[in-house]
């Protein structure tokens, strides 16, 4: 009687043990999104992780005239001096903590530029859609993808 009973104890402690694994899992997913912003004297283009769990991100896909890149450099035809974005190349391998960001792309514009210098970012940027390739910390995957069109409905001087 007392080996059935130990038996049971222990199989109860390992069903505990996957559940407990499985509310983590849960509780430390990373909640993905991409966030494009056109606020004054800024552009950008951010990854946010608004889980509760890191996100691993392994790839970004820039695609632009049904073409992908890696890089967004190359679906840009801007000054490269003219703005800050993450250089990524084939693999990427950040890590987005939660409640943080990954500035994708970023510009910033002085007073005296005029409201044409904006609208020649945002006719470039409008035009390509970003992919991003994650994972948590289990290695689940997680993939999510924002076109950047957004941003032709911004534009001032058509």
């Amino acid at each position: 009687m007392s080996i059935i009973i130990s038996t049971l104890a222990l199989l109860a402690t390992f069903y505990q043990l996957y559940l407990q694994r499985v509310h983590n899992e849960k509780s430390l997913k990373p909640l993905g999104q991409i966030d494009v912003v056109d606020h004054r004297s800024r552009i950008y283009i951010y990854i946010r992780n608004n889980g509760m769990g890191p996100m691993i991100i392994d790839r970004l896909t820039f695609t632009k005239a049904e073409q992908q890149y890696t890089n967004l450099e190359d679906c840009l035809e801007l000054d490269r001096r003219s703005y800050m974005s993450i250089s990524t190349g084939d693999k990427l391998k950040r890590v987005v903590l939660p409640n943080a960001h990954l500035i994708v792309f970023e510009t910033q514009f002085e007073d005296h530029e005029d409201e044409a210098e904006k609208d020649t970012v945002r006719k470039q940027l409008a035009p390509i859609s970003l992919k991003a390739e994650c994972r948590d910390i289990y290695d689940n995957k997680i993939i999510f993808e924002r076109t950047l069109e957004w941003f032709s409905g911004q534009i001032q001087n058509e």
